[in-house]
C-alpha cells in the first residue's frame, strides 16, 4: 500500500503584495479517499496553481457550463459552489485574493470575472507556466509561498484607486461580519443605495446585500469547522442570523447542504476557500 500524505498549509503575502493577496493556501494529498469538495462562497477571489494534478471542476458557478480541468484557474466572486473532485491525488497552492486589489493584478475590477472561472493564463498569460514550474522544482511549502508570491509581485501594475466610497463601504462590511445595513452604508458615503450597489457590484461583482451575505456565510463556516459544529445555535447567534434556522437556508443556498451535514462532508479535506 502507497503512503497517505495528507498536508496543508498557510502562508502570508510579502509587503509587496500588500492588499492584493490575503494570504496561501497550500494542499498535498496522495493516497486519500476520492471526493467532491464544494468551492465556496468567500470574499476573496480564487487563484490556484497545480502542482502535479489538474484542477478539475466538474461543476461549475455557472452550471451551464462543461465539466473543465485546469493547470491554473482563476474565479471571480460567487454565491454558487462550484464542484471539484479528485480521484485520491491533488496539490497545489491556492491564492486568496482581496476584490479591490485585484486591478492591480488582473487590470481589470473583480467585478468583471464574477460568477465566473477561467484558465489563470487568459488574465496572467505566461507567468502561470512560471509558475507551475518553480511549484514542482521547489521542495518546501515555505519556498513554493515565495516562488509565487515572488511571480506575482512581479506582475503587479498601476492601477487607478478604487473609490473611496467603495473602499468603505467594503471594509464596512467585512469589519462588521456582513451585518451592517445597505441604508447605513449609502447614508455613511454619501450616495443613495441605488448608486452604492451600482457601484459595488462593478467593482466586485456583488450588490451590498449579497457581499454582506457572502461575508456572514464565510464566517460561519470557519467558525463551523473551528468549533467542530458544537452549538449551532451560538454560530448562528455570533454570525448575525436571526436564528439556526435562518443560518441553515442560508447554507442550503450557498453549499447546497445544512450546517452539521456540510461539515461532516466537508470536514478534513482541502478547502479551496479557507
Amino acid at each position: 500500500m502507497g503512503q497517505t500524505i495528507d498536508e496543508h498549509e498557510r502562508g502570508s503575502p510579502s509587503v509587496a503584495l500588500e492588499g492584493v493577496v490575503a494570504f496561501y493556501s497550500g494542499y498535498h494529498q496522495r493516497g486519500v479517499a476520492p471526493a467532491l469538495h464544494r468551492g465556496l462562497a468567500s470574499p476573496y477571489l480564487t487563484l490556484i496553481f497545480t502542482i502535479h494534478e489538474p484542477l478539475r471542476v466538474t461543476r461549475h458557478v455557472d452550471p451551464g457550463r462543461a465539466p473543465s480541468t485546469y493547470d491554473a484557474l482563476l474565479g471571480g466572486l460567487h454565491v454558487t459552489p462550484a464542484h471539484i473532485r479528485h480521484d485520491g491525488a491533488q496539490s497545489g497552492i491556492q491564492v486568496h485574493l482581496f476584490p479591490l486589489g485585484a486591478r492591480r493584478l488582473l487590470n481589470m475590477p473583480a467585478g468583471e470575472i464574477a460568477k465566473v472561472d477561467l484558465p489563470a493564463e487568459v488574465l496572467l498569460g505566461s507567468a502561470v507556466g512560471e509558475v507551475g514550474d518553480k511549484l514542482r522544482a521547489a521542495r518546501s511549502w515555505p519556498n513554493r509561498f515565495r516562488e509565487v508570491d515572488s511571480v506575482l509581485a512581479r506582475l503587479l501594475q498601476e492601477a487607478p484607486p478604487v473609490a473611496a466610497e467603495v473602499a468603505w463601504a467594503w471594509a464596512r462590511l467585512v469589519d462588521t461580519g456582513g451585518r451592517v445595513a445597505v441604508h447605513t452604508l449609502a447614508g455613511e458615503v454619501g450616495w443613495s443605495e441605488r448608486y452604492l450597489s451600482t457601484r459595488l457590484r462593478k467593482e466586485t461583482g456583488l450588490t451590498p446585500k449579497v457581499a454582506g451575505r457572502v461575508i456572514r456565510f464565510d464566517r460561519a463556516r470557519r467558525m463551523l469547522q473551528r468549533t467542530g459544529g458544537i452549538n449551532l445555535a451560538g454560530v448562528a447567534h455570533s454570525c448575525g442570523y436571526f436564528d439556526q434556522a435562518h443560518m441553515s437556508r442560508e447554507f442550503l443556498q450557498m453549499a447546497e447542504l445544512p450546517p452539521k451535514q456540510w461539515l461532516d462532508t466537508e470536514f478534513g479535506k482541502v478547502q479551496y476557500t479557507v
